[in-house]
């Protein structure tokens, strides 16, 4: 019974279609038949108006439902991913709490109060770099009375710029990792390779010309590829470990193949200082 009233529905669906399709038709023939009386052509095209909201109402009806649908589609694939990168920042979040207890746990276990790499800040602005010696030495307004005291690094935005060597009560004295000084104190330095090793090595001079550190002291067969970040390794001194040096440019080697001098792009721009940040290493043990 319900099929055949829905069928019926369809029947007269229809029927009212066809009767408008052939209204709008005969109208427009009315309509434009120069013959036709005034009042006739105007029934004719409120006719035609008529029928033409008649048949573009159920299209209309469609796209607008479809459009609908696409939207809600795109909310659902955007909701979605919003989902995954919360569930992300979740786990994250989760794994570098876990880590940190870890470290603390460590720490108490090797009765230690720091790491390697383990540092405290100390902010600082450049007071004087004279012409005459710009390349070697910086002087800065912070000094023993904040905190500074002599060995401790110097940083300026991301990277190491150079090491206190002189300290009074209100201000000290930097020298550059572009020094040419042959007796300066080096930093020691590590690469970590794409496969996880490391190659440890030594700041060993600037090359003016180029515009770039040296690093020396090493033979590896390691694979060293230009863009690797070289950090300090964290070896002794007031130094921690994984302050970012430069990325490697180039790789020279030897007769034998083993690399022997990679050149250095600075992390730190050492022509422009105005702002600096001592680093103090807290390592200590009970």
């Amino acid at each position: 019974m319900n099929k055949f009233f829905s069928n019926k529905k369809l029947i007269v669906v229809m029927i009212a279609l066809l009767l408008s399709l052939g209204l709008v038709s005969y109208s427009v023939a009315v309509r434009d038949n120069r013959n036709t009386p005034p009042a006739i052509q105007q029934i004719g095209n409120d006719v035609v108006g008529i029928g033409a909201r008649i048949v573009t109402a159920p299209a209309q009806w469609l796209k607008g439902s479809l459009d609908d649908l696409d939207d809600l589609i795109n909310t659902y694939s955007e909701n979605k991913q919003l989902k995954a990168q919360i569930e992300d920042l979740a786990q994250s979040k989760v794994q570098a709490q876990t880590l940190k207890r870890e470290n603390q746990a460590l720490k108490k276990q090797l009765k230690l109060d720091g790491t390697l790499t383990d540092y405290s800040q100390i902010n600082a602005s450049v007071m004087l770099r004279s012409p005459d010696d710009w390349r070697n030495i910086v002087v800065i307004n912070k000094g023993s009375g904040a905190g500074v005291s002599k060995n401790m690094p110097v940083m300026s935005g991301s990277g190491v710029v150079g090491r206190i060597v002189e300290v009074n009560k209100t201000n000290a004295k930097v020298e550059m990792l572009s020094t040419d000084n042959k007796a300066a104190d080096h930093f020691a330095a590590q690469i970590t390779t794409a496969n996880g090793d490391t190659i440890n090595g030594v700041i060993t001079g600037y090359s003016q010309k180029r515009g770039e550190l040296i690093l020396g002291q090493l033979n590896t067969d390691k694979n060293i590829k230009k863009g690797q970040k070289v950090v300090t390794s964290g070896l002794g001194g007031a130094t921690p470990k994984g302050l970012l040096l430069g990325t490697v440019e180039s790789v020279n080697k030897d007769d034998y193949g083993l690399a022997n001098t990679v050149y250095l792009k600075p992390a730190a721009n050492l022509d422009d200082l105005s702002v600096v940040t001592v680093i103090a290493r807290t390592i200590a043990s009970h």
